[in-house]
């Protein structure tokens, strides 16, 4: 019997992970610290900067998502060497890294319009400079190999680096800080200082790993070269024309507060937990423990990427994702419940009892989760195979602009959903301070960190019963692409 030529190995399927952890790490940095810099530089100059903010990050991540049918079209058009997708890795890997650097430097404005302003300016900047980061590394994916177990693999492998670049920046910002302490004393530095230094770790780290998808992945998969101009109004079309890819961009879009306790971590973990004894020493969850509460669910997560292509090469997409979903919804709702019922007075409301009580809910929450990181991209990956077996036609810029639209309209609902409700609470820097938090505004902060995510996750199975790209349809796909690809 001949055995399969292995085309991408575990060894290149791994650096491209590693290259995606890269990419995730300014990512992941940004949707935990950004609001949280804000909040910690400007609160007591402005108590609105929570509200403020939220906004302007949701209307940047709008006006990015106009800019990504723009990109896909541009990449789907290139003629540059090195392939398709791979150049605008280069391309993309220093602007991404110089934007971020760039927004966690703190400057001492005198005017709410100027603030605004630059918060505005570089936040919309940093969005697009992403688009140019996500479609061509997500987009790669299709690329790497014609079979779809070796494309799974990958995909598994980057789902791992997505979970860990999610709790690194936070690791970073602790190492910082005891480096800091160590040198200068407890206390005896500015908040700025550890974010800036921080973030420039994010740069050098980050860019080192993201550059290696270019460096050591190729394109085993030659894409045809588009030749229509891609604009919105096409955008939408292909979204009519291709049901499957429409299913994917409305699982996004209602599932947009499943990562919502990301978005949300530093407020909530100040209102929720607040300081904590870790090993003899006090540390704060919205700076140098950060990272603490969600620590257990990053190995969840981790296990979850590992099982999931497991229970989903049994179950298909289908079944995986209601699976997932319904549970999601039944944990996190109960978690609610029973919060909202503690007493004012109970342990588990504030200090190390409420730490061990979330570090135990993230751990499955994050379990859970792991299935709506994991599936669309799969998803997206066969959907591109799809239209070729259909229509002649590989879009691979088309279609993950597509995908990369619904992560940054996921995104965008999710932050501004999350932190508006977390700013209607009246929570902010300032009430952190006092070291009293009311339980009104801790069951309303608890929602937003963990209630709403049940409810988005439930409604996000609703699309893919929809979905028709099952097993029988992928090996009848298989074998004609199989001998579309011989007879050329």
């Amino acid at each position: 019997m001949e055995t399969k030529k292995e085309i991408l190995t575990k060894k290149y399927a791994l650096i491209y992970a590693i290259g995606i952890f890269g990419v995730q790490l300014f990512i992941g940095f940004m949707n935990s610290f950004q609001t949280e810099f804000y909040n910690k530089m400007y609160a007591a100059f402005d108590k609105n900067i929570i509200f403020a903010s939220a906004i302007i990050i949701f209307v940047a991540k709008l006006i990015s998502c106009f800019a990504d049918p723009l990109i896909g079209a541009m990449i789907d058009k290139s003629h540059l060497k090195g392939g398709k997708m791979r150049p605008w890795i280069l391309r993309s890997a220093f602007p991404i890294a110089i934007l971020t650097t760039v927004i966690f430097i703190y400057i001492p404005f005198k005017s709410k319009l100027l603030l605004y302003a630059y918060i505005t300016v570089t936040t919309v900047l940093w969005n697009i400079s992403m688009s140019f980061a996500d479609i061509p590394s997500q987009g790669l994916l299709s690329l790497l190999s014609p079979d779809a177990e070796e494309r799974n693999v990958a995909a598994g492998f980057s789902n791992i680096g997505k979970s860990i670049a999610l709790v690194v920046p936070g690791v970073f910002v602790t190492v910082v800080m005891m480096v800091l302490n160590a040198l200068k004393g407890v206390g005896n530095y500015p908040d700025k200082e550890y974010y800036l230094i921080s973030v420039l770790l994010i740069l050098v780290i980050g860019t080192l790993c993201y550059l290696l998808i270019y460096f050591k992945n190729r394109e085993a998969v030659a894409s045809n070269q588009s030749s229509s101009t891609v604009s919105m109004s096409e955008m939408v079309t292909e979204l009519k024309s291709n049901k499957m890819i429409l299913i994917v961009f409305l699982i996004y879009i209602l599932s947009f507060a499943r990562a919502i306790s990301t978005i949300v971590c530093a407020q909530a973990n100040g209102a929720l937990i607040g300081k904590i004894e870790f090993f003899g020493n006090l540390m704060d969850t919205t700076a140098d423990a950060t990272w603490l509460p969600g620590i257990l669910g990053a190995v969840s997560g981790i296990v979850g990427v590992c099982v999931v292509p497991i229970i989903n090469k049994k179950l298909g997409e289908k079944k995986t994702y209601i699976l997932f979903s319904v549970a999601t919804f039944v944990f996190t709702m109960g978690c609610c419940i029973f919060y909202w019922c503690l007493p004012a007075d109970t342990p588990l409301r504030y200090g190390n009892p409420a730490l061990y009580m979330f570090m135990i809910v993230n751990f499955i929450n994050a379990f859970l989760l792991s299935a709506n990181t994991y599936i669309p991209l799969v998803m997206t990956a066969d959907i591109v195979d799809y239209e070729y077996f259909k229509t002649g036609q590989r879009r691979e810029g088309v279609n993950f602009a597509i995908l990369s639209m619904a992560i940054k309209l996921n995104n965008a609902l999710c932050v501004i959903a999350g932190l508006l409700i977390v700013a209607a609470s009246g929570y902010t820097q300032v009430v952190y301070a006092t070291g009293h938090i009311p339980v009104k505004m801790q069951n309303i902060v608890v929602f937003a960190y963990l209630g709403f995510a049940g409810v988005s996750a439930l409604l996000s199975a609703i699309p893919i019963l929809f979905y028709k790209i099952d097993d029988k349809t992928k090996q009848e796909m298989r074998q004609a692409l199989e001998n579309k690809e011989a007879s050329i």
